[in-house]
C-alpha cells in the first residue's frame, strides 16, 4: 500500500480517550453480570474434558508488544504444551497464508461448540480490561507470525488488537492472511466509534450463526 498509515490518520480523540474508556466501563460490566456464565462453562469444560480450564498463549500486541491470551481451553489438555508453531517464511507472511489447526492438535468435541460459537474468547475480556487488548481491532496474531510480517503487514499493529474486527465480520477464519490484512489495515485508518459499533453488531449476529468459525 502507498499510503503510510499513522495514528494521526484515525480521530485521535475517540482513539486516545473514548475507545478506552468504552473498553474498560464495558468489560467491567460484562464481567460482573458474566460470573455465573463463566463458572458454568468452566465446570463444564472440567466435567467434560477435565483441566486445565484455561488456554493462555503469547500474542503480538500494540506496537508487537507481546501480551498472554487468554481462552477457554478447547483443544486436548495433553496438546496444549505442544501448541506453538514455528514458520520459515523468508520475506513476509504470504498473502495466500491461511491459519488452520495443525493436525498435531486434536479439538474437543466440546471445543468444537466454544469455538464456533467464540465462547472461548469470553475470558479475554480480563485481556480488554487490562488494556492489553480492544473490543474493536485487528485480531491478536501469534508472534511466531507477526516475527515474518512485512512493513506493509505491520501496519497492522498500530493499533490494539481486538475480540473482534473489521476482517472478523468478513470471514473470520474463513479468509487468507493478505484479505486479512487488507480489512485490517482499512481500519486502522478509519476507526471510529461508528465503525466499532457497526463492527460490533454484525459480530452478534456472525457468533449467533457461527458462521466462518473453525
Amino acid at each position: 500500500m502507498d499510503h503510510i498509515l499513522t495514528q494521526q490518520d484515525t480521530p485521535y480523540s475517540y482513539r486516545r480517550f473514548g475507545k478506552r474508556a468504552l473498553d474498560v466501563s464495558v468489560s467491567t460490566i460484562l464481567l460482573f453480570l458474566l460470573i455465573p456464565i463463566i463458572v458454568c462453562l468452566s465446570v463444564i469444560l472440567v466435567i467434560f474434558t477435565g483441566n486445565p480450564v484455561f488456554y493462555k498463549q503469547n500474542r503480538a500486541g500494540l506496537h508487537n508488544r507481546p501480551f498472554i491470551i487468554w481462552k477457554f481451553r478447547t483443544m486436548r489438555s495433553e496438546d496444549v504444551e505442544s501448541s506453538s508453531h514455528q514458520y520459515e517464511w523468508k520475506d513476509e507472511v504470504p498473502l495466500d497464508f491461511s491459519f488452520t489447526t495443525p493436525p498435531t492438535l486434536t479439538i474437543t468435541e466440546l471445543g468444537k461448540i466454544y469455538r464456533k460459537y467464540s465462547i472461548d474468547e469470553i475470558p479475554q475480556l480480563w485481556n480488554v480490561l487490562k488494556g492489553e487488548m480492544s473490543f474493536v481491532g485487528p485480531r491478536p496474531e501469534m508472534i511466531e507470525i507477526t516475527n515474518h510480517y512485512s512493513p506493509d503487514q505491520k501496519k497492522r499493529l498500530l493499533v490494539k488488537p481486538g475480540i473482534t474486527g473489521y476482517a472478523q465480520i468478513h470471514g473470520r477464519s474463513a479468509i487468507t492472511h493478505g484479505e486479512k490484512v487488507n480489512y485490517d489495515l482499512y481500519y486502522v485508518k478509519h476507526c471510529s466509534l461508528l465503525l466499532d459499533l457497526k463492527i460490533v453488531t454484525r459480530t452478534i449476529f456472525i457468533v449467533i450463526t457461527g458462521k466462518g468459525a473453525w
